[in-house]
């Protein structure tokens, strides 16, 4: 029987990838997203590969929403065996200028929505006795940025919540837990997240600008000269997606590319798949 799998903000990059490699690798999948106006390219590649790919509505920020598509899935297939927490949201600005709606819109999405997803599944997993949690973080899951700090805090939140929940429910359970820690992504995500920063940034004064001028230049000669080091595509990530849904014993961190690895070294070099510390924190307190 194929297993299937929930995978939440499929419209493009990363999510809209792994959907169709997964499908074409004999797994059922479940593509998600909150707007499904833009699924028309994802079922253009369902139709012409004949893929076994489901689209459905599902917004992280509304538990009702996961809900919903979790009972779905449930109710179809009386199980769900790996959901991948996928949906992402970002921009560059400083503390002081976001606003309040920004600073909770992405923490909604990029950390309550990967709790919310976690809980709405765990239920199903811990009485199958199976399952796989996979989250997209990100090497700002392990290491702060300038001008990134209000997404680098929901990833390291996440980063906390994912290594917390791996030190019990994957030997109770059975339900492996992975953080998928890639670097810079050239998606969609990354240019909406930069475009967003050019038409609502206010850098052009101010003591900030400087620091931001060096910051965005430093982007700029990365992405012209460094590409295939620093910059991966969507689809090469979800090349380690498949390789963590396919492995019967997955780390809990993994990075996706040298550079990745290499930029995160001095916080992961003692241990760098988070394997030696899950060990220890069970030893700790269980």
């Amino acid at each position: 029987m194929k297993k299937n799998v929930l995978i939440t903000g499929t419209s493009t990059g990363v999510g809209f990838e792994s959907a169709l490699l997964l499908a074409r690798n004999n797994y059922k999948v479940y593509a998600t997203m909150r707007n499904l106006k833009k699924a028309d390219a994802l079922k253009q590649r369902i139709e012409e590969e004949n893929l076994d790919i489901e689209i459905l509505p599902l917004d992280v920020t509304k538990k009702e929403s996961i809900t919903s598509a979790v009972d779905h899935i449930i109710k179809k297939d009386g199980k769900i065996d790996i959901l991948v927490n996928n949906a992402g949201a970002g921009f560059a600005k400083t503390t002081e200028q976001a606003s309040e709606e920004e600073i909770r819109w992405v923490t909604e999405v990029n950390y309550h929505g990967v709790v919310f997803c976690t809980q709405a599944v765990l239920p199903h997993m811990r009485k199958q006795k199976s399952g796989q949690i996979i989250s997209i973080t990100s090497v700002g899951g392990l290491v702060g940025q300038p001008f990134n700090e209000l997404y680098c805090g929901a990833k390291f939140a996440v980063e906390g919540y994912m290594e917390s929940l791996a030190t019990y429910v994957s030997d109770a359970f059975n339900i492996k837990i992975s953080n998928i820690e890639p670097g810079g992504i050239s998606t969609e995500f990354t240019a909406s997240a930069i475009g967003k920063t050019a038409v609502n940034g206010t850098f052009a004064t101010g003591e900030y600008a400087p620091i931001f001028e060096n910051y965005m230049a430093g982007n700029q000669k990365r992405a012209s000269e460094s590409t295939e080091q620093v910059y991966q595509t969507g689809a090469e990530v979800a090349q380690v997606v498949l390789q963590v849904a396919q492995n019967d014993n997955p780390p809990l961190r993994i990075r996706t590319s040298k550079w990745a690895e290499d930029f995160c070294e001095l916080k992961t070099k003692a241990d760098p798949d988070g394997t030696k510390l899950v060990t220890q924190i069970k030893e700790s307190f269980l």
